[in-house]
């Protein structure tokens, strides 16, 4: 199995979770498939444990990726640690099979120079933001943050004029486009909720479009015709 070649004109494109299509989400494995592809970007998902450390995981329990049960923000780093992820066939090796920390994640990006897109998902304190904004100090060039919850982003924005910001949403209406101008956010919207009309909308406002999770080749090619700057998906490049 590979990835699902197609024509990308000038859209870029992010490997959701990494390449995972192919390899287990938000693994080692699964970005150091992505960044040696052609990808623009790979996308993660931060939260963090219970002694501050900001690690790679969609859920914020371990459950449906592992054989343990464990919510993130209740344990120390090192026990998550000790935790192995399932691979795609029960006789795959688990050097990388863990959750990363965004560290490793930065540094791998850093060496690939790849961009990053950092999805925030469990929300932030002040002081977390600071902790966040100080990891992520030198690899600020390479970073897009992007979370579903606005009050990350509007913390992350008074701290940053300039970071790129994608506000995550699943549903377009009338008021997004003042609230991503009032911020200065770009948008990172559900497919689904696009058309060619409404992408021309947000670009004569000067704001970016990426569309999540797009797998179908023909759904993507629609959308590049259309115009869109961004497709973050598992198996398309």
């Amino acid at each position: 199995m590979d990835t699902i070649k197609l024509q990308k004109n000038n859209t870029l494109m992010v490997a959701h979770r990494g390449l995972s299509g192919l390899e287990r989400e938000n693994s080692i494995k699964a970005f150091i498939a992505a960044v040696n592809r052609s990808y623009y970007a790979t996308e993660c998902d931060i939260h963090l444990t219970k002694d501050k450390v900001f690690v790679i995981c969609h859920d914020d329990h371990t459950r449906r990726v592992s054989n343990y049960d464990v919510l993130i923000k209740d344990v120390t780093f090192e026990k998550l640690n000790k935790i192995r992820l399932n691979g795609f066939n029960s006789q795959e090796e688990d050097r990388y099979l863990y959750l990363p920390t965004l560290q490793e994640y930065l540094d791998l990006h850093k060496k690939y120079q790849k961009k990053c897109v950092v999805e925030v998902k469990c929300p932030l304190s002040d002081e977390e933001v600071d902790m966040l904004l100080e990891q992520c100090q030198e690899y600020l060039d390479l970073i897009i943050f992007i979370s579903f919850n606005i009050d990350n982003l509007i913390k992350i924005r008074a701290r940053n004029k300039d970071i790129p910001i994608q506000f995550l949403t699943s549903k377009y209406d009338d008021s997004l486009i003042p609230i991503l101008l009032q911020n200065k956010f770009d948008i990172d919207i559900n497919y689904q909720e696009l058309n060619k009309e409404r992408i021309d909308a947000f670009h004569a406002n000067k704001i970016i479009v990426n569309a999540w999770t797009i797998n179908d080749k023909l759904v993507a090619e629609k959308l590049i015709e259309a115009g869109i700057d961004y497709i973050t998906t598992n198996i398309l490049e």
